[in-house]
C-alpha cells in the first residue's frame, strides 16, 4: 500500500517539474498533493479491509466479465473515472496549473486511481483483473480529457439516476439490503445518461443555456451477472432499456454564490427528473417523471 502511494507522489513530482514554477501556487499545490495522497491511501486501505481482506488470494490473473450485467457495471466504471478525473483536474487548476495541462494530469491520475481496483481484483481468487474494466476506466477519463482539449468545456456530461426495484428481494446479499447498498449494487435500478447541452453544441443563441437533451441506458430483469439463478426470475426477462429525456446543466445556471456553484457542481452528477421515453423489447413507454 505504501508503495502505491509513493508511486502517485512521484508521478505528481515528475509532472510538476515540467511546468513553469511562477504560475503555481505552491501552498495550494502542497495542500492538494497531501489531500490526494491521504485520500488515496486511506481509500485503498479501507477498500482492502472491507472487500478483499477476508477472501483467499492467489497469483495475479485476468478474468473476462464483459458479458455480465448487460454491461451496466462497465458504465459505472466509466462514469466514476470521468468524475474522478474532473475533480483532480479542477484541483490542479486551483493550484495554478494551466487549463490544458491540468486536464491532462487530472485525467491521467484519474485513470490510475480507479484502475488500482483491478490490482486488488487480480490478486483475489474470487475475482480477477478485467481488461473490460480498464477500457471503461480509460473511456471515462478520456471522455473528460477530449472535451477539455477540443472545447475547453464539458458540453456532454455523464449523469446517473436510480429508482428502487423488486429484484433485491430475490438476492439481497448480492443486490443490496438497504437503499444505500442498492444504489451501488442493484443494476436494475440504475440508469446512465449522456446529457447534451444543445446551445453550446448547436450554437443556438436563443436556446436556454441550462437546458439539455439526455440519452440514457439501463437494464432490467437481472438477479445474476450472466444468468439468473433458479428460484429467482426467468432468464428471458433480462432486457436492455434506452431512454430519451430533458435535463438541466446546473453548472450553466448563473450565480455569484460560491456555495451555490459548489452545490450545483456536485448535484450535476445526477440526472434531473423529467418526463422520459423508454425504448425496449416491450415497445415504447412514457413516464411523466423518471428517476
Amino acid at each position: 500500500m505504501k508503495f502505491k502511494t509513493l508511486i502517485i507522489i512521484v508521478l505528481f513530482s515528475i509532472s510538476f517539474n515540467i511546468y513553469s514554477q511562477d504560475t503555481i501556487n505552491k501552498k495550494r499545490l502542497s495542500i492538494f498533493i497531501s489531500a490526494n495522497a491521504i485520500t488515496y491511501t486511506s481509500g485503498m486501505i479501507m477498500l482492502n479491509n472491507l472487500w478483499y481482506k477476508d477472501y483467499p488470494h492467489t497469483d495475479f490473473h485476468w478474468f473476462n466479465d464483459n458479458d455480465e450485467w448487460l454491461q451496466m457495471d462497465k458504465l459505472g466504471h466509466s462514469y466514476t473515472s470521468y468524475y474522478i478525473s474532473k475533480v483532480l483536474s479542477k484541483g490542479f487548476l486551483w493550484s495554478g496549473i494551466k487549463d490544458r495541462k491540468s486536464a491532462i494530469l487530472g485525467a491521467s491520475l484519474g485513470f490510475i486511481y480507479i484502475s488500482s481496483i483491478e490490482v486488488f481484483d487480480g490478486f483475489s481468487e474470487n475475482w480477477g483483473a478485467s481488461y473490460g474494466d480498464l477500457i471503461a476506466n480509460f473511456s471515462g477519463s478520456g471522455f473528460y480529457l477530449a472535451q477539455e482539449l477540443i472545447w475547453q468545456e464539458q458540453k456532454i456530461i455523464p449523469k446517473f439516476s436510480f429508482h428502487t426495484t423488486s429484484f433485491p428481494d430475490y438476492r439481497p446479499e448480492l443486490l443490496g439490503n438497504t437503499l444505500s447498498e442498492q444504489i451501488l449494487k442493484d443494476y436494475n435500478g440504475q440508469t446512465y445518461w449522456l446529457s447534451f447541452n444543445i446551445k453550446s453544441l448547436a450554437k443556438i443563441e436563443k436556446f436556454p443555456a441550462w437546458l439539455n437533451f439526455a440519452f440514457g441506458y439501463g437494464a432490467t430483469g437481472m438477479t445474476g451477472g450472466k444468468i439468473n439463478p433458479e428460484n429467482t426470475i426467468d432468464n428471458s426477462e433480462r432486457m436492455r432499456q434506452y431512454y430519451f429525456s430533458l435535463d438541466v446543466d446546473l453548472n450553466r445556471i448563473k450565480t455569484k454564490s460560491k456555495l451555490l456553484k459548489t452545490v450545483f457542481s456536485f448535484v450535476n452528477m445526477v440526472k434531473i427528473p423529467f418526463p422520459s421515453l423508454e425504448f425496449s423489447n416491450n415497445g415504447v413507454k412514457a413516464y411523466p417523471i423518471y428517476f
